[in-house]
């Protein structure tokens, strides 16, 4: 699960890329919202990853 979470979290990071550097300008509000939705989804699959190890 934490890999689909890299996984989203890298294209939310191309996405918004594209949308903040103007070349696809009218994405750049959903590349903005995806790219902080997959921020916490990954902070929260990484603290539950290593609360499950320990």
């Amino acid at each position: 699960m934490l890999g689909w979470s890299v996984a989203f979290f890298l294209i939310a990071l191309v996405a918004a890329v594209f949308g903040f550097t103007g070349i696809a300008a009218a994405t750049a509000g959903i590349a903005k919202v995806l790219f902080f939705l997959f921020v916490v989804v990954f902070l929260v699959t990484l603290v539950m990853g290593v609360a499950r190890r320990a």
